[in-house]
């Protein structure tokens, strides 16, 4: 299921999908020019694999070769080329040449992306979902999924403008955790929320403000809950903070409040949130 090419030049263009992994303007528009995203990482190969993802092809430096049997085996059963998937092994400093990095996780693998289905069809059957607005940092977006994963949430629903959850950064922080939940983004920003609306959430806009009410009281009276998220330093627009049901807060310990600690990054609020929102 996997051939082996051996490629000695990072010029070849057999490895045009690996090219510049660091430069992000490039690879937005790569990637979704071509309909692919990266994986890095064995582990995180294997479950794109296992979650039905098609792979491309697999860039591996020799120092790595040991990872073969492991891709192969996951290669086995799942979406692969007819003639087989090419693993393209390289001199570790041609990889290091080709990424613009030192690829110390071992494979990289080209993966195919699939449509991403729409809003009201993901959160059909979702009781519990995570709505994110405008998050741009893919490590604040890949944590986040996979907190939501972790712990039960059944969908994430994200804004137009948000971080892709497939970008490498994000596939390798969440640890392929991306692949296990449901997911789909709005067309528009501006009416994002009426499809939750329409499906009878509860919405539930997490916010530092002392003035919200803390959020365990706030799930135990809804049967259908979306929890929104806002970007890492302004939190959530007015818009979405108007359009709420509910405001909610995360109580902090009155001590760190007078100490100047009032609020949690976005990962961390998250963690809290949807563990609280699954107990609920």
């Amino acid at each position: 299921m996997l051939r082996t090419v051996e490629v000695g030049s990072a010029d070849d263009p057999r490895l045009a999908d690996y090219t510049r992994l660091t430069d992000v303007g490039l690879r937005t528009h790569l990637e979704s020019e071509h309909g692919l995203f990266i994986a890095e990482g064995t582990k995180v190969i294997t479950r794109a694999i296992a979650a039905g993802y098609p792979v491309r092809s697999v860039l591996l430096g020799r120092s790595r070769l040991g990872d073969l049997p492991a891709l192969g085996e996951a290669a086995g059963g799942g979406r692969v080329t007819p003639d087989g998937t090419p693993v393209y092994v390289v001199p570790d400093e041609v990889a290091e040449r080709l990424t613009g990095f030192r690829v110390h996780r071992g494979a990289l693998a080209s993966v195919g992306r699939r449509p991403l289905p729409e809003v009201p069809v993901v959160i059909s059957h979702a009781r519990r979902i995570v709505v994110l607005e405008d998050l741009v940092d893919h490590g604040n977006v890949g944590a986040i999924f996979r907190c939501a994963a972790a712990l039960g949430v059944d969908a994430v629903v994200l804004s137009p403008r948000c971080a892709d959850p497939l970008y490498r950064r994000a596939v390798k922080v969440s640890m392929g955790a991306v692949f296990a939940i449901p997911y789909a983004r709005m067309t528009g920003w501006y009416e994002g929320l009426a499809d939750l609306k329409a499906g009878g959430f509860r919405l539930l806009a997490l916010t530092p403000d002392e003035c919200a009410v803390p959020i365990g009281g706030a799930l135990r009276a809804a049967e259908r809950v979306a929890l929104l998220l806002g970007t890492e330093g302004d939190g959530l627009s007015g818009r979405w903070l108007h359009e709420a049901d509910e405001a909610v807060r995360i109580p902090m310990d009155p001590a760190a409040r007078a100490a100047g600690v009032d609020s949690l990054n976005v990962v961390a609020a998250a963690a809290i949130a949807c563990h609280l929102l699954t107990q609920g």
